[in-house]
């Protein structure tokens, strides 16, 4: 991972206190994220987006948006559960709606992706919506290097 941004649109219902990477090496970084959700979270909606850099950023492959709530129930998008078992062991994020209070993830840095990408700098997007409204943004930059 090279970077990590995180915005509140709604200070009211999202309150981020950190989103920061952690170098433990050079070659080693983690990722922690620490926000708390003001209000009971009960229909949330999560905007998946992967981009790849060439010439700037430009979608790639994976764009799309889906029920969380009903994925924390039946882990029954492919994609998202790639993404979910990446993040579970790491999150507290892991119990179904509603969702209220602290919310972390901490120490996020053993990242194996199950799939093939081909070498670069990527860019991954999470726009959260609590009631289909936007309530804050995770975009999480890193370059890949495949290894043969």
């Amino acid at each position: 991972m090279t970077n990590a941004v995180c915005k509140s649109y709604n200070q009211s219902w999202v309150v981020i206190h950190y989103c920061r990477l952690k170098a433990y090496s050079r070659t080693k970084t983690s990722l922690n994220v620490n926000a708390t959700f003001v209000e009971p979270a009960k229909k949330i909606s999560l905007h998946l987006k992967l981009m790849k850099k060439a010439n700037g950023y430009k979608p790639f492959l994976v764009d799309y948006t889906f029920d969380a709530c009903e994925f924390m129930k039946r882990h029954n998008h492919p994609v998202t559960k790639i993404v979910w078992n990446i993040i579970r062991n790491v999150s507290t994020v892991n119990h179904t709606c509603p969702y209220e209070g602290l919310q972390v993830v901490s120490d996020f840095h053993n990242i194996e992706v199950p799939v093939p990408l081909p070498s670069g700098e990527y860019l991954i997007l999470f726009d959260w919506l609590f009631d289909l409204r936007p309530q804050f943004a995770t975009n999480v930059y890193f370059t890949y290097s495949e290894e043969y």
